[in-house]
């Protein structure tokens, strides 16, 4: 099949050998980068494992324990072969989905986190749908008006989103719009009365209440979600603003657009199909990388909130010196956010063709 250039005449189509070539040896160099980024989080995660100061036999046996008993779990542990064979028995462990047994609970860190990380995903994605939502028409009413008192105001929204304590507002929140006002759902996820009413099936509670039709489990789950989704998608919404508003001035103050507004074009086809169409490929980025920071950072948020979450989760953990439950939890959140950065570059393939 040929191709027909701008002048008219045929041209033919590239051979697609090189086509197939040219996918596989881009297939081949993403995956080769995604392998050697998990090897290098689960290395990191080893060695922050060795040097803290927390020693996991102890932490096992107590400190109680007679000689004999601790050396048996030491050898049980692996702890007496060289750092090397214990990486690899690490690594090995890992790739098979196995972080160990927690020490608080005695069940496997792997099904906690399964049982914990819907709440995080659930919590952040709220978050970022704010961010979103509000964010991207806010940054572009802001280069818009640039120096209009919307910019201004947009301006300082993103100002205090980075500068106001996350605790403090938490805080704030509740006493305001949970101990006074009572209009939201307090700390955790729902209220006593509601727990166990309806089955587990994503972990997610707002999508399993909606799948079992029970309005009120969903109404509950929600004034719960609020508060915590709000907060966090306020400094969402401050990231993705700010973003947006540096983007747009850029491509406001190209050529193309001062060519298309003397043409006659309407200012909103200037802006949104012309000048907008030009940063969604950064946008991509942005939200992806909001994302993952809100899956990764809101552990403040679920301990002021009680959140059953992630982050909580290895708090709780940390202070416990459950190192199997912190490593765990710790590889978790970094493959989350390699898988994140994958999908974004992915969207940026397919929203941007020069980058292929």
């Amino acid at each position: 099949m040929a191709l027909t250039d701008n002048s008219g005449e045929r041209r033919p189509r590239a051979p697609f050998a090189p086509r197939v070539l040219a996918f596989a040896k881009a297939t081949a160099l993403t995956l080769g980068s995604i392998a050697v980024t998990m090897l290098g989080l689960v290395f990191i995660t080893f060695v922050i494992g060795r040097v803290m100061p927390i020693d996991p036999v102890l932490s096992i046996v107590g400190e109680q324990a007679s000689r004999a008993t601790y050396d048996a779990a030491y050898e049980q542990l692996g702890l007496d072969k060289p750092l090397f064979v214990q990486f690899l028995y690490y690594l090995w462990d890992v790739v098979r989905g196995d972080f160990g047994v927690s020490l608080l609970n005695a069940r496997p860190v792997a099904e906690d986190i399964a049982r914990v990380f819907p709440a995080t995903l659930e919590l952040a994605t709220f978050g970022v749908l704010i961010g979103v939502i509000a964010g991207i028409p806010l940054g572009v009413i802001a280069a818009v008006k640039r120096g209009s008192w919307i910019d201004q105001i947009a301006r300082v929204v993103a100002l205090v989103g980075y500068s106001m304590p996350i605790f403090w507002l938490g805080l704030m929140g509740l006493l305001i719009f949970y101990g006074i006002l009572g209009w939201v759902g307090g700390p955790g996820r729902l209220d006593i009365f509601y727990m166990d009413i309806v089955p587990t099936r994503t972990g997610l509670i707002l999508v399993d209440a909606a799948l079992a039709g029970n309005w009120d489990v969903f109404r509950n789950a929600f004034s719960h979600l609020i508060l915590p989704g709000t907060l966090l998608g306020y400094f969402s919404l401050a990231y993705i603003s700010r973003m947006t508003r540096s983007f747009m001035l850029e491509q406001l103050s190209a050529e193309y657009v001062t060519t298309a507004r003397v043409k006659g074009m309407s200012e909103r086809a200037v802006i949104w199909r012309h000048a907008f169409r030009n940063i969604r490929v950064q946008l991509i980025t942005v939200i992806a990388l909001s994302y993952a920071n809100l899956l990764e950072g809101s552990v403040l948020t679920e301990i002021i909130f009680s959140w059953p979450g992630i982050g909580s989760y290895i708090t709780t953990a940390l202070l416990s010196a459950d190192m199997n439950a912190v490593l765990g939890g710790t590889v978790v959140v970094g493959m989350v956010f390699i898988v994140l950065n994958i999908l974004s570059d992915l969207l940026y393939r397919v929203f941007d063709p020069r980058s292929k």
